[in-house]
């Protein structure tokens, strides 16, 4: 049986599409200047990567002379929350209490990340506290 396609991104993929997500259209050539120094890729790996992309449902191209000209067509923040989605999933069993309870835990957090995820926490629950009033009425 062959192995499962995966929906998430490499980190090869994912260096393409922020440079996709930042350039918009992107010939090969144009991918391959576009790298970071010192994370070269070869043009044959964008190639590849690019059209594994496509197969994602990441990318989609149109011709342009004998170039294909690819574009992105899951926005950035999109393929951010599928991420977080498949990490909820599969480390904390579709759990957001379990999720955040280890991102607090980490003892990396600063106080400043802290208190701005307790004001999103209290203006979260304002709103659905407003939402369920007006819902009511």
């Amino acid at each position: 049986m062959p192995p499962k396609k995966s929906i998430t991104l490499t980190e090869a993929e994912l260096r393409l599409m922020k440079i996709l997500w930042q350039r918009g259209e992107s010939a090969v050539n144009d991918l391959v200047s576009a790298m970071p120094d010192g994370e070269p890729l070869a043009y044959n790996s964008v190639l590849t990567t690019v059209r594994i992309l496509e197969q994602k449902g990441y990318v989609e191209h149109r011709q342009e002379g004998r170039a294909f000209v690819y574009r992105p067509c899951v926005a950035e923040n999109e393929a951010s929350r599928s991420e977080v989605r498949h990490v909820l999933n599969r480390f904390f069993g579709n759990s957001r209490e379990r999720l955040l309870l280890s991102l607090l835990g980490d003892e990396e957090i600063t106080p400043e990340e802290l208190r701005l995820l307790k004001d999103t926490i209290q203006r979260s629950a304002s709103d659905d506290s407003r939402n369920h009033v007006d819902e009511e009425a």
